[in-house]
């Protein structure tokens, strides 16, 4: 059962945002996935220097790690991207809306960084989760 979750695109005197919602609630089991990078399962990376390649297999882990919950994208509340150049936003938000679609977007942040736990890596995703009580 997928938790029943409310989505604020823009509140009262906040600008909408494109691509998510400034506020989502709801109630069910929390449902936290690590910081995802572009590993394949038998941990080699994917894409390297290919920001595209790289977030498509981001969103790929996770939504391995929601399956493992008895989750789904639909489920998510909220992502945090973790970028080594904001140049390679773009890509990632074609990654994401390959796998979000609708007017049901979670929260979210962007954060540059200097650089990730690899020196190939180019993005690192985390979720977060509700999922319906009876999962």
């Amino acid at each position: 059962m997928t938790a029943q979750l409310t989505h604020v695109k823009a509140p009262q005197g906040v600008a909408p945002g494109t691509g998510y919602s400034h506020v989502v609630w709801g109630t069910g089991r929390f449902v936290a996935i690590s910081g995802q990078c572009a590993f394949d399962e038998d941990g080699r990376i994917v894409g390297e220097g290919d920001p595209a390649a790289q977030a498509r297999q981001v969103f790929e882990n996770i939504r391995r790690c929601l399956a493992s919950a008895g989750a789904t994208f639909a489920d998510v509340v909220k992502l945090t991207y973790f970028v080594t150049d904001v140049a390679q936003l773009p890509a990632v938000r074609a990654a994401r809306d390959e796998v979000f679609a609708g007017e049901h977007l979670p929260a979210s942040s962007a954060v540059q960084v200097a650089a990730l736990f690899r020196p190939e890596l180019l993005v690192e995703i985390e979720a977060f989760a509700l999922v319906g009580e009876e999962n």
